[in-house]
């Protein structure tokens, strides 16, 4: 980085990004790496837990003005409150990071009803009720990132996966369709698809029967697939909006 990139940085106010499902995982991964590069931050979880307060002691350490919301993302007269009050406390943000998901991996012949539609609700209905209480103040200020984590499961279907391969197919559809509605107010909306990405939510059993398949060999890191959220949410990336970027280590 030049330095005159590093004063110009400084001399501009923090902005704001909210990551949803971000005490954990990819999640916490960009939230570091975003705080490295200066924004201030609103991390999320379900509630306050040893994660969520670790995640904001080390933000502290690193002087990074963090905040935490805490709701979970299936309830949707609660995120809309909870985010109207922060957005009235502090003002629109400048990003969103659509992180929370979950997965509850089996064939259909045998998914429950409830992982069927808990992962449905949680991965896919949380766009909406994420986003529905945020857009406006974001379209008012004419500016700003939004992205959203899918996968490569909704990119090509994964054995096991009928429930979180729909949920993740149609987060691309949603994004690609806001991205069109937003446009013209200076707002970009990016989808990143993972692969197999080194968390808590690898199985041994997936990570065994993927791995041969992945061209490179090797799990990807989280701090990969935050490196790009980060470009994703620059100065530099103002012209890519309604793309979907693997970051799959070669699967796709």
């Amino acid at each position: 980085m030049t330095e005159s990139s590093t004063d110009s940085r400084a001399a501009r106010p923090a902005r704001t990004v909210f990551i949803t499902g971000s005490t954990r995982g990819i999640g916490r991964a960009i939230a570091l790496r975003l705080a490295e590069d200066g924004y201030s931050l609103v991390i999320h979880g379900r509630a306050p837990s040893e994660h969520s307060a670790s995640l904001l002691a080390e933000l502290a350490r690193m002087g990074v003005e963090a905040r935490a919301l805490y709701f979970d993302v299936t309830d949707r007269a609660r995120a809309a409150e909870v985010i109207a009050a922060d957005l009235e406390a502090h003002g629109a943000y400048w990003g969103v990071v659509l992180n929370a998901g979950i997965n509850r991996d089996g064939p259909l012949a045998g998914m429950s009803e409830a992982d069927w539609d808990d992962v449905l609700s949680t991965d896919l209905g949380g766009f909406y009720n994420v986003l529905k209480p945020l857009i406006l103040p974001m379209a008012r200020k004419r500016a700003g990132r939004i992205i959203v984590m899918s996968s490569v499961s909704g990119l090509t279907g994964t054995r096991g996966q009928t429930n979180y391969a729909a949920a993740k197919a149609g987060l691309i559809g949603a994004a690609k369709s806001l991205a069109a509605e937003l446009a013209s107010r200076g707002i970009t909306v990016n989808v990143i698809a993972p692969g197999l990405i080194d968390t808590e939510m690898v199985t041994d059993e997936n990570r065994d029967r993927i791995l041969p398949y992945i061209p490179m060999r090797r799990l990807g890191r989280p701090s990969e697939v935050a490196g790009l959220a980060a470009f994703l949410l620059s100065d530099e990336a103002g012209y890519i909006t309604r793309a979907v970027i693997p970051v799959s280590g070669g699967i796709i």
